[in-house]
């Protein structure tokens, strides 16, 4: 109807202009008043559903604009308001499809059928037809129906309309699968863990629609800003026609008062706001939490899940000296790969990264909330916390065993017993995201006053996240209930959002001003429950969904005073017998344009939230970043080559040896390919006079440290007779160089994250 509407009016405006041209003025105006006439009418029948639905809306200046312009034989001002009209409602059409085009390509991508596996084969089923446990196949180019597990060797998915990242996933064997993503290669084979209509996706699609179809706070103020406009502008026409004397003084108020600018502004920029965000993997439910997004000044944060990846880590080893502490992790992973506990999965990973084989266990038997036992390669082997083993009546250990209490104070241990004997401690603990320390930055840049974390877990596991992250408050042991306590708290001082990802997070989700959901590997519950859901598993996009938010909401305002002030300067000049009705219409048209084009800016990204480009492959990032799971294993090496000195000269000087091996080998070549490539490719990403500087300046403390180290076990060498002098020397540079390594490649990872499609995720084998 509207393209309808806008060639019909285009048609008229020829005809008569061609009319006029030809000398037959009197048929030019017929045919004028024939392209405003439809308008006329459409105008009429909106205003009329608008009065049967109890309201009153501002097309009324349009109708009487082109009823009085043709009452007075204003043909050509009549059509000239028309083509305003049909445009104006065009140009909408137009700039909410661009608005909401990431919106429509998430409902666009949502599955309708799926290939299950039968007992007689494979079969074509409509997706609400799949059950958790059901085997799927999963063709190129289809969009995966469900949330699921994937049981073949690998998977290429492309997850860029809801993550916005543009590079395909590579999945192994195990990976959880979340519907919506695209299959990109050749097709595997899933296992569905939930139904469709309960997967995260679908959670997600409910939003999306909501979002599509809710009209923003702000269009329906714009609304009633439009009413009082409506008397205004009544008031100036017939003044101006009472002081003058001229109707056409009247005409022209009407004429360049359609307030196009009010009424599509505002939804426009706002609705730009919405696609912006699902550009970038943010679904924002509707235009009311997006207003209500710009004007958070507190935010809670639950921790497993949100702050942290939400499974454990394995952080620290203390073993008996006579054992060592990889030959204990050996034997615990061993073990520990009779069980599926979150715990035993963190020593296994630990264990494979390092590359140890790992023997398979015998007769293992787990105790429930306790630990497990069994064999390992003829060994009785015990694992678990220290209640565990005392009531099997395993003593708790000494010496090294106070360290590793002291290490576990943030975290768990699990003790691993030998034949009876506690030999070894593991600490794991769930540290915080790569990109959280950056998030929390950016908040506070953003103007977020208060950060709060609130979790149900033990105030020891929760304090150092909070105090890594520098948050203002950490509320531990919290309850469902006792979340929703904090939240309702926190919102009668300031607009405040709850972020969490677990079924147990809903409620304070939704008592909160906004709820921000964690949707990449959270809850469906979750999902539902927030008014913002993260589709990509990044803490960081809750800072760029806020700068959206925040600049959507601004360019909307500043589109209505920039379109309603040309608009009131238009009546003025119009009032004043300064604009004709013909050359005010133009003008108007102008002005609606002006001021819709203005709201599309929301679209491009501004300054507060752009991020810096990836680097490119060829900067090596991706490599460098896998060799870190060497060096964190090289910086472990340092601390025992530390711990050896109190030996002896002859098994501190083989440990340096094989030290100075892996300096040389390994961490002097991975920093000059650094330097040499990816650095200055992150320091042209990043901006600024020399982003890089610290780093490269730890690559050259790194360095002397090492060539001090080489120095002084040469010295030993030569003249043992020195070892007594040199030896607390050697074991501070040592235990100096293990600090300087781990803090740099913690730094080097939270810097880098940023230009990496991906967080550069720690390794799981332990730092120290």
């Amino acid at each position: 109807m509207r393209r309808l509407l806008l060639l019909w009016v285009l048609a008229g405006l020829a005809v008569g202009a061609a009319l006029l041209g030809l000398g037959r003025a009197a048929a030019a105006g017929w045919a004028w008043s024939a392209a405003a006439l439809p308008v006329a009418l459409h105008l009429a029948a909106t205003l009329l559903r608008r009065l049967a639905a109890g309201g009153l809306g501002v097309d009324l200046i349009a109708l009487a604009a082109i009823l009085a312009a043709l009452a007075l034989g204003e043909a050509a001002a009549a059509a000239v308001i028309a083509l305003m009209v049909a445009g104006g409602e065009a140009l909408e059409a137009w700039a909410e499809g661009r608005a909401t085009g990431s919106l429509a390509a998430l409902l666009a991508r949502a599955p309708r059928h799926a290939a299950r596996f039968s007992a007689t084969g494979l079969e074509e089923v409509a997706v609400s037809a799949i059950r958790p446990g059901d085997a799927l196949l999963v063709r190129p180019g289809e969009t995966v129906a469900t949330d699921g597990v994937l049981e073949d060797a690998t998977a290429t998915l492309d997850e860029s309309a809801l993550t916005g990242e543009p590079l395909p996933a590579s999945l192994a064997a195990g990976a959880a699968l979340r519907s919506g993503a695209v299959n990109a290669g050749a097709a595997f084979r899933m296992r569905a863990t939930a139904a469709a209509e309960a997967s995260t996706y679908a959670a997600i699609l409910r939003l999306t629609r909501a979002a599509a179809a809710a009209r923003p706070p702000l269009a329906r103020l714009a609304d009633r800003w439009a009413l009082g406009f409506l008397a205004a502008t009544a008031a100036l026409a017939g003044g101006a026609w009472w002081l003058s004397g001229d109707p056409l003084r009247g005409l022209a108020v009407l004429v360049v008062a359609t307030p196009c600018p009010l009424i599509l502004a505002a939804p426009i920029a706002l609705m730009a706001g919405i696609g912006r965000a699902a550009r970038r993997g943010i679904v924002i439910r509707n235009g009311a939490a997006l207003e209500r997004l710009a004007r958070i000044r507190t935010v809670l944060f639950d921790k497993t899940g949100t702050l942290t990846p939400g499974r454990p880590r394995l952080a620290a080893i203390e073993a008996d000296p006579a054992l060592g502490r990889e030959a204990a992790l050996r034997l615990a992973a061993a073990l520990a790969q009779g069980s599926t506990h979150p715990a035993s999965a963190a020593l296994v990973a630990a264990a494979r990264a390092r590359g140890l084989a790992l023997p398979p266990p015998e007769a293992v038997a787990e105790v429930a909330g306790g630990g497990l036992h069994g064999r390992v390669q003829g060994q009785a082997l015990a694992l678990g916390g220290e209640d565990f083993l005392q009531r099997r009546g395993i003593a708790p250990p000494g010496g090294w065993g106070a360290v590793a209490a002291l290490a576990g104070a943030g975290g768990s241990i699990a003790w691993l017993a030998c034949e009876g004997r506690s030999v070894a401690a593991f600490v794991l603990a769930d540290t915080p995201r790569p990109e959280a320390a950056r998030a929390v930055r950016r908040l506070r840049a953003l103007g977020v006053r208060r950060l709060v974390m609130v979790t149900g877990d033990r105030a020891a596991a929760a304090a150092p996240i909070g105090a890594a992250l520098r948050l203002d408050a950490v509320l531990a042991g919290c309850d469902p209930a006792a979340k929703v306590a904090a939240v309702r708290a926190e919102a009668a001082r300031a607009p405040t959002a709850m972020i969490g990802d677990g079924v147990n997070d809903a409620p304070a989700l939704a008592a909160a001003d906004l709820g921000i959901a964690m949707g990449a590997q959270g809850t469906a519950a979750a999902a539902e429950a927030g008014e913002v859901v993260l589709l990509v598993d990044r803490l960081d996009r809750v800072a760029e969904a806020l700068a959206i938010a925040r600049r959507a909401r601004r360019i909307a305002l500043q589109a209505i005073l920039l379109g309603m002030g040309l608009s009131g300067a238009a009546m003025l000049a119009a009032a004043a017998g300064l604009l004709p009705p013909l050359p005010g219409a133009l003008l108007q048209e102008a002005i609606d344009i002006a001021a819709i084009l203005y709201a599309l800016t929301a679209l491009r990204p501004g300054a507060a939230e752009a991020a810096p480009r990836p680097v490119p492959p060829e900067a090596g990032l991706a490599e460098r970043a896998a060799e870190h799971a060497a060096l964190r294993r090289l910086a472990e090496a340092l601390r025992d080559a530390g711990e050896a000195v109190s030996a002896g000269p002859a098994p501190a000087l083989a440990a340096v040896a094989a030290l100075e091996a892996g300096l040389r080998d390994t961490l002097l070549p991975h920093q000059r390919a650094e330097e040499r490539a990816l650095y200055p490719a992150a320091a042209r990403r990043l901006g600024g006079r020399d982003p890089m500087g610290p780093l490269l300046r730890m690559h050259a403390e790194i360095e002397a440290l090492a060539a001090r180290l080489a120095a002084l076990a040469g010295l030993a060498r030569q003249d043992p007779a020195r070892w007594p002098g040199v030896a607390p020397e050697l074991r501070r540079v040592l235990y100096a160089l293990e600090a300087l390594l781990t803090l740099h490649l913690a730094a080097e990872e939270e810097v880098l994250a940023e230009l990496s499609d991906g967080a550069l995720a720690p390794d799981p084998a332990p730092s120290a």
